[in-house]
């Protein structure tokens, strides 16, 4: 498997069709075996009791497998998920960003699978760890 995209041009691809997540990721690492995603922790992230929230990392984990998926098969829009597992393993530290470390498991014609381990910046332990799958859209659909 051949990349489509460097992590500059993957990040800009994806925030042009997303503008709404500007600013909120960066890409640490793109490569064919790993993707690492930094989640920008900011106030807005966070829920009571000084966590960061469960849809915050729900948007992490799905925004790395996203991504994994497209450097994989290039700029395909439509790509969408069809699948999610994710389970909350220890609380993330609130006032530092949360890094994932996204592997795809299989990558086919009509479906992908990745797997995610999220953690709090700066320690070596999982907060959280989500399996999605992504439907991949027939070559003959357009956005």
């Amino acid at each position: 498997m051949s990349l489509h995209f460097n992590k500059e041009t993957l990040l800009a691809y994806v925030e042009g069709i997303f503008p709404q997540i500007s600013g909120e990721f960066e890409i640490d690492h793109l490569s064919e075996e790993l993707l690492i995603v930094r989640l920008k922790v900011q106030e807005r992230h966070l829920r009571p009791g000084g966590t960061v929230s469960g849809p915050s990392m729900f948007n992490l984990a799905d925004i790395s497998v996203y991504l994994s998926v497209l450097a994989a098969i290039g700029p395909e829009a439509l790509t969408v998920t069809t699948n999610c597992s994710l389970d909350f393993m220890r609380k993330p530290v609130a006032n530092a960003d949360m890094i994932s470390h996204c592997k795809l498991l299989k990558l086919g014609k009509s479906l992908a699978v990745g797997d995610v381990l999220m953690y709090s910046e700066g320690s070596d332990k999982p907060v959280a760890r989500a399996t999605l799958t992504y439907s991949i859209p027939r070559a003959n659909q357009k956005v």
